[in-house]
């Protein structure tokens, strides 16, 4: 089980440190010499129906993530990157092509099987959404360790404190910044040690400032062998990934 103990969320070294610190590396990072990808999407179509018309969101649909990468998903929108995170994490099902998740399949499954599948593997970070309200930012944490069952797991407190949350671990969503709320649904989506991270709009609602905070915890993650999928439409985070995916009406366009 990886340690959060290379997350930093006031200053200190980047990416480079887990590079070339030996002892940070093993402490921190995971073992990304596992040949394949983390999470591979083959031909992925999603459509929907309403009123008597059928909206096409995504349209043949293909990418692969690799262990310790930033990858950004942008588009203008309604060009289903939204729809993309959701297939690719398991809260949406594919009408067309699959999702494979550290080696296992994850579409064509029922919702339970694609649940504990994602309590494993797959930590899922949205703009909203990603705390329970009447549950403190420790207790949310506890929760998700919880459904994920005997999947490995980030220890609370160590994780808590690597996102800067300590001293706001028995706060309440409502009592919480934008920043502060961000860093506690980061603390969410890694409470179960997953290989993947899946973003939809991390940073929308949050200032210049705290982009970039939330940027550096990600490029943190991503150091210790995190494969990171971020849908945005933010230049920052796009000038922050490691690699570039663009949608158009469904289909990749680059």
């Amino acid at each position: 089980m990886t340690t959060p103990a290379s997350i930093s969320a006031t200053g200190g070294p980047h990416r480079d440190r887990a590079h070339h610190d030996p002892a940070h590396r093993d402490s921190a990072r995971r073992d990304t010499t596992a040949p394949g990808p983390v999470l591979a999407a083959q031909s992925v179509h999603r459509f929907f129906r309403a009123g008597g018309q059928e909206t096409l969101a995504l349209q043949g649909v293909s990418l692969r993530l690799e262990p310790g990468e930033l990858v950004v998903v942008v588009g203008p929108s309604g060009s289903g990157k939204s729809t993309l995170i959701a297939c690719l994490a398991g809260l949406d099902e594919p009408d067309g092509g699959s999702v494979h998740v550290a080696g296992h399949q994850l579409t064509h499954r029922s919702e339970p099987e694609r649940a504990r599948l994602r309590a494993r593997h797959i930590g899922v970070l949205l703009q909203s959404a990603n705390l329970i309200e009447h549950l403190t930012v420790s207790q949310n944490v506890a929760l998700v360790q919880h459904l994920g069952g005997d999947a490995p797991r980030a220890d609370p407190a160590g994780l808590l404190a690597a996102l800067g949350m300590s001293p706001r671990a028995g706060a309440y969503p409502a009592e919480l910044s934008g920043g502060e709320t961000a860093r506690a649904g980061l603390a969410v989506a890694l409470a179960n040690d997953p290989p993947v991270l899946l973003a939809d709009e991390p940073t929308g609602e949050l200032d210049s400032t705290t982009e970039a905070q939330v940027l550096e915890l990600l490029a943190r993650i991503t150091a210790r062998g995190v494969a990171v999928l971020v849908a945005s439409h933010s230049p920052a985070v796009a000038a922050a990934a490691d690699r570039r995916i663009t949608l158009a009406d469904g289909r990749v366009s680059s």
